[in-house]
């Protein structure tokens, strides 16, 4: 075999182990969804926000290698526990999206 083709080889093979740890982070995201859409309501909650906060949230979610609805979800489950399940008013809503804009930013 000849120095080229144990170079493609090599990049072949190396091309094989990148598809299989992308195919098994999709797996697991997949699997994750799974599991939290098999624990919650199927009601969709549409909300608007800017772009630079749904970039923050993409990431995040991509760091912790899961879906970003599922992140947000948590954060929200995470705010009403810490209500203690009470209803927010506005400023509390408020509160939390900049909490959550606060946490992203620390985390970058």
């Amino acid at each position: 075999m000849t120095r080229r083709e144990d170079n493609r080889a090599l990049r072949r093979a190396r091309h094989a182990e990148i598809r299989a740890e992308v195919a098994a982070e999709e797996a697991e995201n997949a699997e994750a969804e799974a599991v939290e859409n098999a624990t919650t309501l199927d009601v969709p909650l549409h909300l608007r926000i800017d772009q630079q906060l749904d970039a923050q949230l993409r990431e995040w979610a991509a760091t912790e290698h899961i879906p970003t609805s599922a992140l947000v979800r948590r954060l929200l489950r995470q705010a009403m526990q810490e209500h203690h399940g009470a209803s927010p008013t506005i400023a509390q809503v408020e509160e939390i999206a900049r909490r959550v804009a606060r946490e992203e930013l620390q985390h970058n």
